[in-house]
């Protein structure tokens, strides 16, 4: 029996995850230029079901973000993920504001 995580901590809840024999991936927001939503240090947890909790960015990033992340539990190869302006998905994923991030995304090993 896994003990009831804090709702508001990412890394609590994959703690929690893994416990329970979930495969889980963790996002975590590594570099940002200019207008970016969330900080250096965020963090998104994703399960194999596409559940998550916490955040990375905001709007379709996230939506890529699990995407990618489901990918990623799968092989087990971790990624690091770049968006912004420059890219031709920038509006697509919501950051049309002049902000670049990049997130790291790895699988959690429970």
């Amino acid at each position: 029996m896994s003990k009831e995580p804090n709702i508001l901590d990412p890394l609590e809840i994959a703690e929690t995850w893994c416990g329970d024999g979930r495969n889980v991936a963790l996002a975590t927001v590594i570099e940002t230029w200019g207008s970016a939503p969330r900080r250096v240090g965020s963090h998104l947890v994703i399960d194999d079901e596409g559940n998550f909790q916490g955040s990375v960015s905001g709007g379709c990033v996230e939506g890529a973000v699990i995407a990618e992340a489901m990918e990623i539990i799968e092989s087990g190869i971790p990624k690091i993920l770049e968006f912004g302006v420059a890219d031709e998905t920038a509006w697509r994923v919501g950051l049309s504001c002049g902000g670049r991030i990049r997130v790291y995304v790895e699988r959690i090993d429970g």
